[in-house]
């Protein structure tokens, strides 16, 4: 009997499975709103100098506003007042001859600056000043961010396959709730810095740990809907976002707004079961049993366990020793699995790279911010679709390597689509946007079918941090095209063909039961193809 055999037997994919799915959504619900919270809270508004300095207490007091910024702040060539210069000095002959500036003496902002607040109740940029020469330290914070990410996705994954599913998951719940917070109430930047980090580190642990809880607990038949519709709430989410921050256009009450749904996941979380078959590898059979029984008890299969014991579960998944503690050194120990490791690491660093390359790289639709942030969540949905199909058709190798393949095809058509037509390049931005959307949503189900069960987690939390590898470097390979302009274009594209060449050198896993242990990888698994195949098997 095999872990499929009891699985069938409580039934994969009844209202036990339905449950546990819904307990994960509601903290995936934070995980667009913080990893795309940079948009909103890092913006610079228009602003000018202050120039408040310059009153001489006489005819600078008796002139209109309007009238004090064209003697106080030189123009733009665009004709907008300079951002970072004002004049040493009131300059009132501007008011009869505003075209004569040349050589006028310029000095830094003196006393501060003044921000337009018309869309932006405050952000980062007005709450310490970071525009002008502190600009680049306002760009860090999403890098910042996502290094406690890449972080996170190392420490909660190999946490979650020492110490449970479940437990490790409350820890993430708190660790991000408590630094979400944390940052919403920083007092100087580096706090806000340091407490953003820790945020992006626990949240790794819910992005990882979800989406494994939930696979683990369904059948082979219904792993492909529960991969791609797990992965809607991003979508969905990303899509709500800028509605929330229309309605809350502070950044301190947008950051504890995007924090908030961990509460209700906390409350949750005493409903949400512990991976069975984590619990069987690690030989904890009677919480497995405990577990199973409730499933059964749920989906109305109560029968089904009275045959089934606790030491009946001990011979499902064949360990060689239920004492031994795995690591991410095993990712490497084995041939297999060290071919495995390599061919992963590839795909997630390529499908991350790509995919914040291609959203950096899609220019806007000429449309304010919050209507742009909506459009490219609601153009990810078509994808969800697209790979559903896709993924049962042609199953997970196909998919992976065709989606990556697409995507650094629109990349490189891009390049030779003319600057004014400005709609057929936002067209092909958006169809690789898709694509590459299509790609990350395979590779999350992919991986989690490849990886054993006693090293699922230290699989997904090794590629996790590969793809933050790729996220971090992304806006580097952006400042290439200071070089030659089609260069980042270029090297996305050659990254995105050559992480789905890595893919289509992975095993096919559509129809094959879940590996449990490091021999079963090492080993060529036996297909499942169908239930009744199940329950005939030994």
């Amino acid at each position: 009997m095999k872990f499929e055999n009891v699985l069938a037997e409580v039934n994969g994919f009844g209202r036990f499975q339905l449950r546990t799915i819904l307990l994960t959504v509601i903290p995936r619900v934070t995980l667009p709103f913080h990893f795309l919270l940079n948009n909103f809270i890092a913006v610079i508004p228009c602003h000018h100098c202050n120039i408040s300095s310059l009153d001489d207490g006489g005819v600078f007091r008796n002139l209109s506003q309007a009238e004090r910024l064209v003697v106080s702040i030189p123009l733009e060539a665009d004709g907008t007042p300079n951002s970072c210069q004002m004049f040493a000095e009131p300059q009132y002959h501007l008011l009869l001859n505003s075209s004569n500036m040349t050589d006028l003496p310029t000095v830094p902002c003196q006393n501060g600056w003044v921000y337009d607040n018309s869309t932006f109740k405050s952000s980062l940029a007005t709450e310490w000043d970071l525009v002008c020469d502190k600009r680049r330290v306002n760009r860090a914070t999403a890098t910042i961010f996502f290094m406690g990410v890449m972080l996170g996705a190392a420490v909660f994954g190999y946490l979650s396959d020492r110490f449970g599913r479940k437990t490790t998951l409350l820890v993430s719940y708190v660790t991000t709730t408590f630094f979400g917070f944390a940052s919403a109430f920083s007092y100087n930047f580096t706090m806000f810095a340091v407490m953003r980090f820790f945020t992006g580190f626990g949240l790794s642990g819910i992005s990882i740990i979800t989406i494994v809880l939930s696979i683990e607990w369904v059948d082979i038949k219904h792993r492909t809907a529960v991969g791609v519709l797990t992965s809607m709430d991003w979508s969905v989410s990303t899509a709500l976002l800028p509605v929330v921050a229309y309605f809350v256009n502070d950044w301190r009450y947008l950051t504890a707004t995007a924090t908030t749904p961990l509460f209700l996941a906390m409350i949750c979380w005493w409903w949400l079961p512990e991976s069975a078959r984590w619990l069987i590898s690690n030989g904890k059979v009677n919480s497995a049993h405990f577990y199973l029984s409730k499933c059964a008890k749920v989906n109305g299969r109560e029968q089904s366990m009275a045959d089934i014991k606790p030491e009946t579960l001990s011979k499902v998944i064949l360990v060689e020793n239920e004492n031994r503690k795995y690591s991410y050194l095993d990712l490497v120990r084995t041939p297999k699995m060290r071919r495995l490791a390599l061919l992963t690491g590839i795909v997630w660093f390529g499908v991350a790279c790509t995919y914040y390359g291609i959203s950096l790289n899609v220019s806007g639709f000429g449309v304010n911010i919050y209507l742009t942030q909506f459009i490219y969540g609601a153009i990810e949905l078509p994808a969800k679709a697209f790979v559903f199909f896709t993924l049962n058709k042609i199953g997970r190798r196909l998919s992976q390597t065709g989606t990556l393949v697409m995507t650094g095809l629109c990349i490189f058509c891009n390049m030779f689509v003319p600057r004014d037509n400005a709609m057929f390049q936002t067209s092909v931005g958006a169809l690789g946007k898709m694509f590459a959307e299509a790609s990350f949503t395979t590779v999350f189900l992919y991986t989690t079918e490849l990886y054993p069960t006693v090293m699922r987690q230290n699989g997904l939390g090794y590629c996790s941090f590969m793809a933050r590898v790729g996220v971090s470097v992304s806006p580097l390979i952006m400042l290439l095209e200071e070089v030659w302009g089609h260069l980042p274009s270029t090297i996305f594209s050659l990254v995105a063909v050559a992480a789905g060449l890595s893919a289509s050198l992975l095993p096919e896993t559509q129809n094959i039961r879940l590996p449990e242990t490091i021999e079963d990888v090492e080993h060529t698994r036996r297909r499942s193809i169908s239930t009744s195949d199940e329950k005939s098997q030994p």
